[in-house]
């Protein structure tokens, strides 16, 4: 059972282009029902998906109530019938200029101040939506206007892509989402730093031997093999998803949590990333990318059967050794993973600590180190590992011991998916949880220094089987291995 939330938000419209998309069906309607069901929202407001072609609201109605009975659990059929009540669909082409006589009578029918526009599109289409709008006189001062990534394919079309929304837009009115920033589990960590001396005190290079940041998915490409090929691993998850990761685990504390102190302190680590060159590009980055694999349930097959062609040099799985050079982490080595088709899918931090500098127990049996774990899914838990003794006579034996916080057996209310939370925040007119244009260049600016060097130096993919964890359990050429999942029988 989840609780009510008080916190109700003034009535509001959203402007969904690509309403009839994946994103919107799986994300962005499911996020704003369960808003409406626990009181956030009011049906009073207006929501508007947008297609490309003529189309029938009935029909849409009717695609909508079976996709949120497939991605909400036990649906309520009264919020369900309020929630497909508040929603309209009209044709909107920005190519021709045009748009049909349903979204005419929409906008003469505003009467509410904030007017949200979700650009569910790819990143070529934000201009032209933008300037459409803007010619249309859509735009008032309380639009926000929510950007999905990946914003471009390096720092040049990232450029070109702001500056045409910047056009039509002020930075103050734009929202480059990130949906791992949404997650609970991320958003705790702020709290676990800055709440807690004990971990605020020992978050340093004094302290913390290495970081390892990983983002595991099982699946291939899926139906985005088009898309995918284009970007690759280091484009579609590093630049964005593991970055912010690392900036809110070594950001410094900002002097309050509003949203430009919180970025600022961001953009700091992004410029004190240390970029690559000729030589690093060899000794501290992986690139692979994914063949034939065997599990107990079958055969997987190759990345380049799953795009269906004979070649392709995208990579499915980078592996980076990075360092943060400044005072806080200089020296401390932060490893980034993520890659598709590997064992299992999991997302999570791992802060590995210094060892003790000595032993002064007669066992002389190795101290493991200690280690925060902060798991972001699917399981939602944090773990951190300390040495115990064993109960019983017979001297000081120890062991590794986990303390656990499993956020599903201590808060009995449902977690809010990360775009419920990132859908009022934009209502709300808070940016905090949404990067900063500087922010994003400076992100393009270090991942180029990757992606040149791959090219200058000729940098090949190691081929990996589907099902494994990819090129190799070891780091480089460090003497550190992947903290592997899973969480619950790494004392075992």
């Amino acid at each position: 059972m989840t609780a009510k939330i008080n916190q109700s938000l003034e009535d509001f419209e959203l402007i969904v282009f690509g309403g009839e998309g994946d994103l919107a069906f799986r994300k962005i309607y499911p996020a704003l029902y369960h808003r409406l069901a626990e009181g956030q929202i009011s049906e009073r407001s207006r929501i508007l998906a947008v297609s490309r072609k003529e189309p029938d609201l009935f029909e849409f109605r009717d695609q909508l109530e079976t996709h949120l009975k497939s991605f909400v659990v036990d649906i309520d059929v009264t919020v369900l019938a309020s929630f497909l009540g508040m929603v309209s669909i009209g044709m909107i082409d920005t190519a021709a200029k045009k748009q049909n006589a349903v979204v005419d009578q929409w906008f003469n029918k505003s009467v509410f101040d904030v007017r949200v526009f979700y650009l569910a599109t790819p990143a070529t289409a934000f201009g032209p939506i933008a300037k459409y709008l803007d010619v249309k006189g859509y735009i008032t001062e309380y639009s926000r206007v929510v950007l999905e990534k990946p914003l471009g394919t390096d720092l040049e079309s990232s450029e070109k892509v702001n500056d045409e929304v910047a056009e039509s837009f002020n930075e103050e009115q734009i929202y480059r989402i990130d949906h791992y920033l949404g997650k609970e589990t991320v958003q705790n960590l702020m709290v676990l730093r800055f709440a807690n001396n004990i971990f605020e005190s020992s978050w340093n290079a004094q302290e913390i031997d290495n970081i390892q940041i990983t983002v595991a998915e099982s699946l291939g490409v899926g139906t985005r093999g088009a898309f995918y090929d284009r970007y690759g691993a280091l484009r579609d998850m590093v630049q964005n998803h593991l970055l912010q990761l690392l900036c809110l685990i070594a950001m410094e504390p900002p002097a309050v949590l509003d949203a430009d102190e919180v970025r600022d302190e961001k953009l700091k680590v992004l410029r004190a990333l240390r970029p690559y060159d000729s030589e690093s590009i060899k000794s501290d980055t992986i690139r692979g990318q994914y063949t034939r694999g065997k599990t107990k349930d079958g055969s997987l097959p190759s990345y380049l059967e799953d795009i269906e062609r004979f070649d392709s040099d995208t990579e499915t799985f980078v592996a980076l050794k990075t360092c943060i050079d400044n005072w806080r982490w200089g020296g401390v080595p932060i490893y980034l993973r993520s890659g598709k088709r590997m064992a299992q899918r999991y997302s999570e931090i791992v802060i590995n600590f210094k060892h003790v500098p000595h032993n002064i127990f007669p066992e002389k049996k190795l101290i493991e180190n200690n280690r925060l774990t902060i798991r972001l899914q699917p399981e939602e838990r944090i773990e951190l590992k300390q040495m115990v003794k064993i109960p019983g006579p017979g001297g000081y034996r120890y062991k590794p011991f986990a303390l656990e916080l499993d956020f599903s057996d201590h808060f009995e209310d449902r977690f809010p998916e990360a775009y419920e939370r990132l859908l009022m925040d934009v209502v709300r007119g808070n940016q905090t949880l949404f990067m900063r244009r500087d922010e994003v260049k400076a992100s393009w600016k270090w991942v180029e220094s990757i992606l040149d060097h791959w090219e200058s130096e000729d940098i090949p993919n190691v081929l990996y089987e589907a099902g494994s964890w990819g090129p190799g359990d070891w780091i480089m050429n460090d003497d550190v291995f992947w903290v592997e999942p899973p969480i619950r029988n790494r004392n075992k």
